[in-house]
């Protein structure tokens, strides 16, 4: 299927879920993700706040999770038409910004580009890695920047049953996906 398509048919798969379904979802994603990858501490994530108006993932989990646990937290900020990264810690001061977007006050980008993971915000991923996002590019853009060792990580509901026809020359593939009862790994024998 299209990107257009796929971005459709999904979003209005996650409008269906429930409150209570998202939230249980998210929380299975989150243990999948703590029994697979079992970050440690000052190990540096890079995770996505969530906008709740579009029932993305509840990435407060994983935040909450790292921060207790002495793990480099880093969220992203859309400053112009930058994403920057800045580091979070529990008294970092977080604002909506005009897209609803909960997001930290400050502008300080990190500088950080050698992140573990980066947990990555989608609509949709593939069979082979292939990402439907909300077709910004913001985390094209991040991913070509990141160290070659920084797993990229999907996080969605819904398992992938179909390919994503129109994948582009500058599109980077996700090396894991995990959802609510797996975790799959793209990276094709290389782990």
């Amino acid at each position: 299927m299209l990107k257009a398509e796929l971005r459709k048919k999904y979003t209005q798969k996650r409008k269906a879920l429930s409150p209570d379904e998202a939230f249980l979802l998210s929380e299975n994603i989150f243990e999948n993700f703590i029994h697979y990858f079992n970050p440690k501490e000052s190990e540096k994530v890079h995770v996505f706040v969530p906008i709740p108006v579009r029932k993305e993932i509840d990435t407060q989990i994983f935040i909450h999770y790292f921060l207790a646990h002495n793990i480099r937290v880093y969220v992203p900020k859309i400053v112009g038409d930058q994403l920057i990264n800045i580091e979070v810690f529990e008294e970092t001061v977080f604002e909506i910004n005009n897209w609803g977007i909960s997001e930290p006050v400050s502008n300080e980008d990190s500088g950080e580009n050698a992140f573990d993971y980066v947990i990555t915000p989608l609509l949709y991923c593939d069979q082979k890695g292939n990402r439907v996002g909300y077709g910004k590019g913001f985390y094209d853009g991040l991913f070509q920047n990141v160290s070659a060792e920084t797993k990229k990580i999907g996080v969605n509901y819904f398992d992938p049953d179909e390919y994503v026809d129109d994948v582009w020359e500058n599109d980077i593939s996700l090396d894991y996906l995990v959802t609510p009862t797996k975790v799959l790994s793209f990276l094709s024998g290389l782990e």
